[in-house]
């Protein structure tokens, strides 16, 4: 063999070992996804008594972790593939799961679940609020005051982060409220299994999401009164902030654990609750789908 085949050889073999260690590398992906050409529904979930109802009612089970934070219980539902995300809590935590989720599994559709605590005082601990719309009620932007010229949360105006690509706090169109809309077929599915439901009434509303604990019964009624909230929690706008960006169909769908405005006191049981009532959600949104 010549000089130059040598050197030729050398380098083959040298490019196929850095070829194989970047696989080596790489998070194998779940073999219930590869082995299944449909894409998955994704179903989220913050805390564990918020998901792991619904990942032990799926068949064929597998648990992936993502990170040190984020699990999928990747399985089925009636034969088509189901994934729960455990997405931790907050706004953040649901963005980042929300982003993974699609990147990896490419979802036909997402639903953000959970508990919720009450704005409006007609909805009662154990009803369900669907999310025709959902909106980050923790991006503010104050009223100019001086030192000592005090604070008025009352003054305070949105601030859609969305609204442009330079300084939002600049742009005039940012002061507006910025709404995600609920995807109309998971709304339909929704809708149509509501009498499968019993614990309390499911209603279409307004789902408010930030990083922040109202306890304040007159600020929790600005934000009904403003914003048009049924519900507070610190999830779904996130979410479905990243699942526009993809263009991925998007459903928020909370339960009330709690509303302070009418005297609900905080019942853990609600989780469960819920679960149950998206699994026939998912159940119902499968059947629509084309089979292949």
């Amino acid at each position: 063999m010549s000089k130059r085949n040598v050197l030729l050889a050398v380098i083959t073999v040298l490019l196929l070992s850095v070829v194989a260690g970047c696989s080596s590398n790489e998070q194998p992906q779940s073999e219930t996804v590869k082995e299944n050409s449909q894409r998955p529904i994704i179903v989220q979930g913050p805390m564990p008594i918020e998901a792991e109802e619904f990942a032990q009612r799926l068949e064929n089970v597998e648990k992936v972790k993502s990170g040190t934070t984020f699990e999928f219980y990747i399985g089925t539902v009636d034969d088509y593939p189901v994934i729960v995300s455990k997405t931790g809590k907050g706004m953040e935590n649901s963005a980042a799961a929300t982003a993974i989720a699609i990147e990896k599994y490419n979802p036909i559709a997402i639903i953000n679940q959970g508990t919720s605590g009450g704005h409006d005082p007609n909805l009662h601990v154990f009803d369900i609020v669907l999310g025709k719309r959902s909106v980050n009620i923790g991006s503010l932007k104050t009223a100019e005051r001086g030192e000592n010229e005090g604070i008025d949360p009352t003054e305070w105006k949105p601030m859609d982060l969305m609204a442009s690509e330079g300084s939002a706090g600049e742009d005039p169109n940012a002061e507006k409220i910025r709404y995600y809309k609920g995807d109309k077929d998971l709304l339909v599915a929704a809708n149509a299994v509501k009498d499968k439901y019993t614990k309390g009434k499911i209603v279409e509303g307004t789902i408010g999401s930030a990083d922040v604990w109202n306890n304040e019964i007159d600020r929790i009624k600005w934000f009904h009164n403003k914003y048009g909230t049924s519900v507070e929690e610190m999830e779904t706008a996130s979410a479905a902030q990243i699942a526009k960006a993809y263009d991925i169909p998007f459903l928020g769908i909370r339960i009330l654990s709690n509303n302070k405005v009418n005297g609900g006191k905080y019942n853990p049981n609600t989780a469960a609750a819920n679960q149950e009532y998206v699994y026939e959600v998912v159940k119902k949104y499968i059947s629509t789908l084309p089979s292949e």
